[in-house]
């Protein structure tokens, strides 16, 4: 395995896009599957079906926005070290840690899993799922804002 803390920036922006395509070609292969499966639409509340469309289509297009602000990145030398000092901003990566940090991140990457499925198959799960995930939202937001004004 590659110590990704003694790859240049440009490599390490070159290893995000190979995993956010990965992550593109994931999220197809999970349409397909829950397609094929097939979740019950007729039992989807309204709240579900527009929450599981959000968060899916959502997060599908977010992804194709930062491969292509990568790539943008790795063709002008000034923006990556624009985006480089803003990454090593001390105080960024501080607001950061404090508001949860990578955990956070990871628990929120799986709760948005979590209810997009689960808002196709079992609406009790759902409403239990978009729960937890807005309270980790709220909690994550209002932790980054006071630390903000310390």
């Amino acid at each position: 395995m590659k110590n990704f803390d003694k790859l240049s920036y440009t490599d390490k922006i070159k290893w995000r896009v190979r995993i956010l395509w990965v992550l593109v070609f994931a999220m197809i292969i999970y349409m397909f599957v829950v397609g094929e499966i097939g979740g019950d639409s007729r039992i989807m509340t309204d709240l579900a079906n527009t929450t599981s469309g959000v968060i899916f289509f959502g997060g599908f297009i977010y992804i194709i926005y930062r491969i292509v602000y990568n790539k943008k990145l790795l063709k002008n030398r000034l923006l990556l070290k624009e985006q480089m000092q803003l990454e090593q901003d001390e105080r960024n990566q501080y607001l950061h840690d404090k508001s949860g940090g990578i955990v956070i991140d990871i628990l929120l990457v799986i709760l948005l899993f979590s209810t997009v499925t689960t808002a196709l198959f079992n609406m009790a799960a759902f409403h239990i799922a978009i729960t937890i995930l807005t309270i980790t939202i709220l909690l994550k937001g209002i932790t980054y804002f006071i630390y903000s004004y310390k």
